[in-house]
Parts: C-alpha cells; sequence; structure tokens
C-alpha cells in the first residue's frame, strides 16, 4: 500500500518584500529629507554672560508680569515711554538702557522695548538676567 503524501505548497513570503520595500523607501526618505531648516550662511547663537558684574551707569526699565512699565523706579505708561527716552538719550548719546522684566512676563512684551531703544538710537541694551540657582 502507497500512501501518497499532499504536496507541499510553496510559502508566501510577502511580508518579507513588504519589510525590504518599507526598509528601502525609509532609507530614501532619510537621505533626501532634511532634518532641519538650515540657513544659507553662518548663525552661531548668542551667549549668556552671567557671573560678570552688570555693566554700571545707564537707565533701568522694569516690566512687571502683568506688562506694566517703570523707567528708573517711576511708573510710565506705554505711550510716554518712547518721548522720555528720546529725551534721556538727547542729553547723552551713550546712555544705557538697562531692561529688566519679571521673570513671568511675556515675551511679547519684552522685545518690542528692545526694538524701539534700538530704532530710538540706543547703542547699548542689556538685558537683565539671573542665573540659575543649584540645589
Amino acid at each position: 500500500m502507497k500512501l501518497n503524501r499532499p504536496a507541499r505548497s510553496p510559502h508566501s513570503e510577502t511580508i518579507i518584500a513588504l519589510i525590504d520595500v518599507v526598509f528601502f523607501l525609509l532609507v530614501f526618505f532619510m537621505l533626501i529629507g532634511r532634518m532641519d531648516a538650515t540657513a544659507p550662511f553662518d548663525v552661531r547663537p548668542a551667549t549668556a554672560v552671567t557671573g560678570r558684574d552688570m555693566p554700571a551707569g545707564g537707565i533701568t526699565l522694569a516690566v512687571s508680569a502683568a506688562g506694566d512699565l517703570a523707567l528708573d523706579g517711576d511708573a510710565i505708561p506705554r505711550g510716554a515711554l518712547s518721548p522720555a527716552l528720546s529725551a534721556l538719550l538727547a542729553d547723552d548719546p551713550e546712555l544705557r538702557l538697562r531692561i529688566n522684566a519679571h521673570r513671568t512676563a511675556e515675551l511679547r512684551r519684552v522685545l518690542p522695548l528692545v526694538a524701539q531703544a534700538e530704532a530710538l538710537g540706543f547703542k547699548d541694551v542689556v538685558l537683565v538676567v539671573t542665573p540659575e540657582t543649584e540645589g
């Protein structure tokens, strides 16, 4: 008596081919894609300087957490800031402006002040920062 064994069917290897295709697509997109946008010129970010004494002289513009302003300790409305700074700058063209903002003050309230000071002609604008404490 002879028993017939069923013929072996070839195993389907479609999953292996799919893995290969996915791998090649991954490599392809990694090679042609840009990981980050690079500038067409050299950009070196600014370095914060801490541990040095604050420059002497000049005036201090304080910015509260709510965005209120004080110029050398006296509260001042935003609309009166430019004329006040212009008058001080007319007396001393080399005047330094220190901007001391509360740590929770929004950046959108501080950066326009720097631009405004530069537009008025301040050559030296210092942003006052506090280094992180260890511990």
